[in-house]
């Protein structure tokens, strides 16, 4: 794992694998820097990334469907939005990190 400090931010990145490791429209679970985290590539080559589990019951949220506005964890079907990480009328609301594709890694800020 390649550690990218980031102080303008107050976060750090890191490189977590590769963009080829997500298949389209799925997603992986990866660490950054101790922190477990959920990274998805919708089928438009989008990322996302998220914490790694549901906040409701821990459900692996890399497990999830997802399209381009929501993931659905896959234990209760609760649906969070990619724009804010909310849950409509659900128990809180998921952390979601920045990624990027750089020169093919996958680089997430913790």
């Amino acid at each position: 794992m390649t550690l990218i400090s980031l102080a303008a931010t107050g976060t750090t990145a890191y490189v977590v694998g590769r963009v080829d490791d997500v298949p389209p429209g799925e997603g992986r679970a990866f660490v950054a820097g101790g922190t477990p985290v959920a990274v998805f590539r919708l089928r438009n080559g989008a990322l996302h990334a998220t914490q790694a589990a549901c906040p409701h019951a821990g459900g692996p949220l890399a497990d999830g469907q997802t399209d381009a506005d929501v993931l659905v964890c896959p234990l209760h079907l609760f649906a969070y939005r990619w724009t804010d990480g909310g849950s409509p009328g659900r128990v809180g609301g998921l952390r979601l990190y920045p990624v990027r594709d750089v020169d093919g890694d996958l680089v997430v800020e913790v």
